[in-house]
């Protein structure tokens, strides 16, 4: 049972990982699931502090993934259209554009094109509230990527200094 929940834990950690740029997966929540399975094995004694602070940093960065797209996007003269468009093209650019980075490109235009739905009078405005988008969306991501990959290292070093009691 430990080796499952050791397992589950690295798919969760994993999974979390692709979750922090993609916005249908909640990232950070998965890879402190990840955690959460690995404290529950009988191998690893409980440790209740690593578990508490972990999970503050998660909801913490759930918080600021809602907040720090938007704040983007009306720092640089965006609307709602812009952020929904920012969603939407992220999506359609990680089905459709078979580049590296195509979420971006997708992100960039679906921002672009909401906000020209918005207002298709003012392409100056829309091509300014795009890259403010755009920019809030992978300072976003990149906040947390870097949660997730520390999330992964603690998981990494726990069960690498309890992996003798998983072999038996």
């Amino acid at each position: 049972m430990d080796s499952l929940l050791l397992l589950i834990g690295f798919i969760c950690i994993i999974v979390g990982i692709f979750g922090s740029f993609l916005p249908a997966l909640p990232g950070p929540g998965l890879s402190w699931l990840g955690l959460l399975f690995l404290y529950l094995t009988k191998v690893v004694p409980e440790n209740y502090w690593v578990l508490a602070i972990t999970f503050a940093i998660t909801i913490a960065i759930l918080i600021l993934d809602y907040i720090i797209p938007a704040k983007g996007t009306k720092k640089f003269g965006g609307s709602k259209y812009g952020i929904w468009g920012t969603n939407i093209g992220l999506l359609v650019g990680l089905i459709f554009i078979p580049i590296p980075f195509g979420f971006v490109i997708g992100a960039f235009s679906g921002a672009l094109l909401g906000e020209l739905y918005y207002d298709n009078q003012d392409h100056k405005r829309a091509l300014k509230a795009a890259t403010g988008s755009i920019l809030g969306f992978l300072a976003s991501a990149f906040m947390k990527f870097v949660v997730c990959m520390i999330f992964l290292g603690t998981f990494i070093y726990v069960a690498w200094e309890y992996r003798y009691a998983f072999l038996e």
